[in-house]
C-alpha cells in the first residue's frame, strides 16, 4: 500500500486504554506508514505530546484517568498543524463540537476500523460515508436508543429505566411493542 498523502513526519500517537484495541490499530497504522507511539492514559498521552510532539493523532474520549480531549488539547497547543482524531463509543453531538473547537480534525463513533481511522486521519474524502436514502424516522431513533441502553444493562427493565430516567412500567410497553419503521 503505497501513503502518497503523509507528510515527511509520520509520526502517530494511540491513546486508548482498551489494550487490545490499541494494539491492533497500532499494527494496522505501522502497515500504512505510521511510526506509532501508545499511551493508556491521558497523562501518558500528555507526556508522549510535550516530548515530541506528533503529526497525527488518534485519542479515545473516555480514559481511565480523564477525558481524551485534554490530549487533543495539548497536542494542539504544542502542534498545532497535527491531525488529530478522536474515537469513542460515547458519541454525542456536544462532545463531537468540543473536540473539534479544541483541534480535532474527525469524530468516528467506536468500533472503527483502521481504514475508516486513516481515512479520518489523511483526509481522504473518496471514502466518506454516503447519506442514507431514508434515514430513520425520529420514533426509531428514540427506540434504537432504548434498545441499546436495555441491553447495556443486561436487560434489566429497572436499571434501564432509571438510566432513561422514565417510569418503568412505561419503558415495559415500549419494550412490548414492535420497531417503528
Amino acid at each position: 500500500m503505497t501513503n502518497p498523502i503523509l507528510p515527511a513526519d509520520k509520526t502517530l500517537l494511540l491513546v486508548d486504554d482498551d489494550k487490545p484495541f490499541l494494539t491492533r490499530l497500532a499494527r494496522a497504522m505501522e502497515i500504512r506508514g505510521f511510526e506509532v507511539l501508545m499511551a493508556e492514559s491521558v497523562a501518558e498521552g500528555v507526556a508522549h505530546v510535550k516530548r515530541a510532539a506528533p503529526s497525527f493523532a488518534v485519542v479515545d474520549l473516555r480514559l481511565g484517568d480523564g477525558n481524551g480531549l485534554d490530549v487533543i488539547e495539548a497536542l494542539h497547543q504544542a502542534r498545532p498543524d497535527a491531525r488529530a482524531v478522536v474515537l469513542t463509543g460515547y458519541g454525542n453531538i456536544a462532545t463531537a463540537v468540543t473536540a473539534v473547537k479544541l483541534g480535532a480534525i474527525d469524530y468516528l463513533a467506536k468500533p472503527a476500523d483502521a481504514d475508516a481511522v486513516y481515512g479520518a486521519l489523511v483526509g481522504d474524502t473518496a471514502n466518506r460515508a454516503v447519506l442514507p436514502d431514508n434515514p430513520m424516522s425520529a420514533d426509531r431513533v428514540r427506540w434504537e436508543h432504548i434498545q441499546r441502553v436495555y441491553e447495556l444493562c443486561n436487560r434489566n427493565v429497572s436499571e434501564t429505566a432509571r438510566r432513561l430516567n422514565m417510569h418503568r412500567r412505561t419503558l415495559q410497553r415500549i419494550l412490548a411493542k414492535r420497531a417503528p419503521k
